[in-house]
């Protein structure tokens, strides 16, 4: 999961805090594992977190000083993939993404951004001009007290090789936008510090800190090998 503070409201750093700690929670309490993927566990785990975002903007709401006479109240994306076995769950607000990197096959992004850049991009403006367009960044959903709406949008895959489920901000697809990029991106990193899914997104970190650092940058990754759920 990554919430990722938007940076044209004040203390939005609070406000990712806040609702990372309790969409974190109520997905922790809420997970269980399932013996094969199926609708109803789909519609479970979609439903897990569109609960989650619910608790994280209840969480920035309640972090957000009622007497503040700012514009802009603190807020941030939301991005969470819930995976059982082989079955990935992904639900997000914003244009903070979720993509999956198998070891063999196409990479896609799972998630579709919440922001100017994709509208721009639905209507048929080149993915290349939408995303350094001056709006591009600007987003049409969030978390905070001034959410238009704070129901997710939720895809679900079942995965059928092994892969990588990466969640990040902006900060890293700034960088590495087109899902087969950030694929080639996680596959050179492994050659230079392995696996270690930890250690990978902080190499991920320090690439984009490389390629300018312009933005928050943060990254998750989590290993699926359906070969070991059998």
């Amino acid at each position: 999961m990554v919430c990722d503070g938007v940076s044209s409201a004040p203390d939005s750093d609070v406000a990712s805090l806040a609702a990372a700690r309790a969409a974190s929670t109520v997905i922790l309490d809420g997970i269980r594992n399932a013996t094969a993927p199926s609708a109803e566990q789909i519609r479970e785990l979609s439903a897990l977190l569109a609960r989650a975002a619910v608790a994280g903007n209840e969480a920035v709401v309640a972090a957000t000083d009622p007497d503040s006479t700012e514009e802009n109240p603190p807020s941030c994306t939301f991005v969470a993939a819930a995976i059982d076995g082989p079955l990935v769950v992904t639900a997000w607000l914003g244009d903070s993404r979720a993509y999956w990197l198998p070891d063999d096959g196409v990479a896609r992004q799972l998630s579709v951004d919440h922001s100017w850049a994709q509208e721009a991009i639905a209507q048929g403006m080149s993915r290349f001009e939408a995303e350094r367009a001056p709006h591009a960044h600007a987003i049409t959903r969030w978390l905070g007290a001034d959410a238009p709406d704070v129901a997710v949008r939720s895809d679900a895959m079942v995965a059928h090789g092994s892969g990588w489920v990466l969640v990040c901000s902006d900060g890293l697809w700034n960088y590495c936008s087109p899902a087969p990029d950030v694929q080639a991106l996680v596959t050179s990193s492994i050659g230079a510090v392995g696996s270690d899914p930890t250690t990978l997104a902080a190499e991920l970190v320090r690439w984009a800190n490389d390629q300018g650092g312009r933005d928050n940058i943060t990254v998750a990754l989590a290993r699926i090998d359906p070969a070991n759920h059998d």
